[in-house]
């Protein structure tokens, strides 16, 4: 698109359409556009490259590794670590574009990892993959803030989330796992926070807006362990951050895919109250463990969380008092608690809050126009339809007719809007 308009940009100026400083002006922005687009294509192959590199160098000592002596088998378990930090910080010295940084530090990241197995398969040193991971993570940790990489805190946080799969979900009683992952967690949100006040919207820093809530989404049953009754509250809490996170006003102008906040908390959400509409499921739970010590104090840090974003976003022109998402995490811990006495009131309750979500998200549909939020109800009110065709003896003919009205409820909300969408088009030309 920006070719075909630098080329028209000679016949509005001769048309008069358009002076010569603006067609030059309009020419640089498009340049300087087209400059960041090719560094940042330079950028993802250089680091494309180093990780291709690294695994062709991991398969090829494989390959031979048992015809080497052990002293040359120590020199190469060193060897791609050293031409790593040399290219590091060659590229350090020598002020390198961002593409040589994010690909040595890729590749020195890498290295690090083939030194420890290495090292440990010479010298016969046993270990289970939970400290592998662990010892790996930590010794690479301050390439966060030696080369100020992208690459090394997205690292970072694929390989401690990994981290917390291999340490069993907290089973062993007295076991540091969760403490380790919150500290490892830690050490790279200075580094976000100075990007978000950057206010540079790169795709790296997008991919964090996914990578920090998914980490903790993953990471969270090794904090629960085998308290399921309580999962159920804490990940609704948790969702509940995650929203009211991408509700605040940075992220006013970002679209749904840069906003993995929003998304991941509305769709966890919407998941887990489907998940509880069932009357089997809560009669499931309450035979699963109740409250603990620690999951008491999970649930204590994330309400304060939620309180604490909630008043900064009230305190801003973006906050909407009438978005059901933002308060879902409280009325959820209402019917939680009644769920003690009576199930049946609990699952009830629940589905009155599901339906309740989907006339929200078609009323904000039909408001502004917007057919994304408009669909998005419908599906949560026919999903929910459908969920409860399993509880209820309803005839197949019965079913059949819902099923028909849904959808031709889908085509005549999609076509009124439409109507109304080019109504409006029009009276503004």
């Amino acid at each position: 698109m920006s070719l075909k308009i630098t080329r028209a940009l000679p016949e509005l100026v001769e048309n008069d359409i358009i002076t010569d400083e603006i067609a030059q002006n309009i020419k640089a922005h498009y340049e300087k556009h087209n400059i960041n687009d090719s560094n940042r294509l330079v950028t993802i192959f250089g680091i494309l490259g180093a990780t291709l590199v690294g695994l062709g160098i991991i398969l090829i000592m494989a390959h031979n590794w048992d015809h080497f002596p052990r002293i040359i088998k120590v020199m190469l378990a060193f060897l791609p670590m050293l031409v790593g930090q040399a290219i590091l910080g060659f590229s350090i010295v020598k002020s390198k574009s961002t593409a040589w940084k994010e690909a040595a530090t890729v590749f020195l990241f890498l290295s690090v990892g083939v030194c420890i197995a290495s090292v440990s398969q010479i010298y016969h040193i046993s270990g289970d993959l939970e400290s592998f991971l662990l010892a790996w993570v930590v010794l690479c940790t301050p390439l966060i803030y030696v080369t100020k990489s992208t690459s090394a805190i997205i690292l970072h946080l694929i390989f401690i989330t990994y981290y917390t799969f291999e340490a069993n979900f907290g089973v062993r009683t007295g076991s540091l796992a969760p403490l380790y992952y919150l500290i490892l967690l830690a050490i790279p949100i200075p580094r976000y926070i100075q990007l978000l006040k950057s206010n540079v919207k790169s795709p790296a820093l997008i991919a964090f807006h996914w990578l920090f809530p998914l980490s903790l989404m993953l990471a969270l049953p090794l904090f629960i362990g085998s308290a399921y009754f309580t999962g159920l509250l804490i990940y609704i809490l948790l969702y509940g951050l995650f929203y009211n996170i991408g509700k605040h006003s940075y992220f006013k102008n970002a679209s749904l895919w840069q906003n993995g906040y929003l998304f991941l908390g509305a769709i966890g959400t919407i998941f887990l109250l489907f998940a509880a509409s069932s009357r089997m499921a809560w009669r499931m739970l309450q035979y699963a463990n109740k409250f603990d010590t620690n999951e008491i104090l999970i649930c204590l840090i994330l309400l304060a969380a939620i309180c604490f974003v909630l008043y900064r976003n009230s305190r801003t022109t973006t906050f909407i008092k009438g978005d059901l998402f933002q308060y879902i995490f409280f009325i959820f811990g209402i019917i939680f608690f009644i769920s003690n006495e009576s199930g049946v009131i609990a699952t009830l309750m629940i589905n009155i809050l599901i339906f309740a979500i989907g006339l929200m998200l078609i009323k904000t549909g039909a408001d502004n126009v917007h057919f994304g939020y408009l669909n998005s109800g419908m599906l949560v009110l026919a999903v929910l339809i459908a969920f409860r065709f399993y509880d209820t003896n309803i005839s197949f003919e019965l079913r059949g007719l819902l099923f028909v009205l849904i959808g031709g409820g889908f085509f005549a909300a999609n076509y009124i809007k439409l109507k109304k969408q080019k109504t409006r088009n029009n009276s503004k030309t």
